[in-house]
Parts: structure tokens; sequence; C-alpha cells
């Protein structure tokens, strides 16, 4: 079966689907000078946007990856993801602190899903 990628430049696409899997890249915020709530809720419209796209939600969620700056602020991003989540299927989950592509960016989260129907 053949991948379909969406949003694509030249070193990777934002989407991929291949047999009735989605798989996001990694979704960082809109605004890196927001606090970490607000790119972590930034981070997660972005997954649920890419996620209509493919066909999918967020009960469909299999895994997320979740990557932080810094884990003194887990409390905060977890207190979005479990507001987000709360009502739906709960994933496979990580999060791991790690080094960002640039200091202002808090938090990334990385999804598969499965496609409905």
């Amino acid at each position: 079966m053949t991948a379909t990628r969406s949003h694509s430049n030249h070193r990777m696409s934002q989407l991929v689907i291949h047999n009735s899997t989605a798989y996001l890249a990694g979704q960082v915020a809109a605004d890196f000078s927001a606090d970490m709530k607000t790119q972590t809720a930034s981070c997660l419209a972005k997954v649920e946007t890419l996620l209509a796209e493919a066909g999918s939600d967020k009960d469909h969620i299999l895994s997320t990856t979740i990557f932080i700056r810094t884990m003194d602020q887990f409390a905060e991003m977890n207190a979005v993801w479990d507001a987000w989540i709360a009502d739906h299927g709960k994933p496979a989950r990580a999060c791991v602190e790690a080094n960002m592509a640039t200091d202002q960016i808090l938090v990334e989260v990385c999804v598969i899903a499965a496609l409905k129907g």
C-alpha cells in the first residue's frame, strides 16, 4: 500500500498516512514566546487539525511522544494535556526532557493514530 504524504517540504511531511494509520510530525506552538500552557494548547490544536484532515480524532490516538524543554514544567504541560484528553481514549504516552531546536520551544508533541472506520 502506498503512503500518502501531506504538508511536505524538502525535509519532511507533517502528516503521513499508511495502512489506516496516521503519523504526525512533531507539532510545536505557533508562538514560541508563549508560556508552557499556551504552547501546549497550540501544539494540541495543530494535532487535532491534522488528525481531522487524516480522518481521525483524539479517540483514535494510539501513541503520543511529548518532548519538553525542562521537567520543571511537566505539571503545566500535563494540566493542558489532561483537560484535552479527559473524555477520550487514553493513548500510550511517553514524555521526555529534550533540547529543542530553539530555546523558545518549550514543548513538541508527536502522534500516531488509527484512522476512523
